[in-house]
């Protein structure tokens, strides 16, 4: 089985082909995103929240640590290439996974994801223990990153999931 990988992937030492950069909402598919994004910055500049920066090349990327996107559009009404598209029936394909430096996992009380979710997507479930352990309802959660910003110990990913329904 052999994985396709650009020659940017290539250099960072990406080999698995699986940090892929995290575009806009509404981004159309990345070879398609590539080739008509202009790197002109419209959709930076128009953000009302500040999550949107220059990355790799100049293209576009969304910065979760900046707080959450709230997919009012701006972006994309922004973008006259057409390299971000209202016609998609989602904005991404993003969902949060919680990963093993958790808190609430290593048993401090941590709820502050779950707080953050206007959604509800992230529950807590009791565990043996007394501890609780974060779940995240995937068909529910939008992927917009109020977890991530609020993570206190980073243990929140953003990763595409394929087939997750428009939100």
């Amino acid at each position: 089985m052999s994985v396709s990988i650009s020659r940017m992937q290539f250099l960072r030492g990406d080999l698995s082909a699986r940090r892929t950069a995290l575009r806009p909402p509404w981004a159309v598919p990345e070879a398609r995103f590539v080739d008509l994004c202009t790197r002109c910055n419209a959709c930076v500049d128009d953000c009302p929240r500040g999550l949107l920066h220059s990355g790799s090349g100049g293209f576009p990327v969304i910065d979760f640590s900046r707080g959450a996107c709230s997919f009012c559009g701006e972006c994309v009404s922004a973008c006259a290439p057409g390299a971000l598209t209202p016609k998609l029936p989602s904005p991404w394909k993003l969902v949060a996974l919680v990963q093993d430096q958790c808190l609430s996992l290593h048993g401090v009380l941590c709820r502050i994801c779950g707080e953050h979710c206007e959604l509800r997507a992230i529950r807590f479930r009791p565990a043996l223990g007394g501890r609780t352990q974060p779940q995240v309802d995937v068909q529910t959660c939008s992927g917009c990153g109020a977890c991530y910003s609020a993570c206190p110990s980073h243990a929140i990913a953003l990763v595409e999931v394929a087939g997750q329904p428009a939100s």
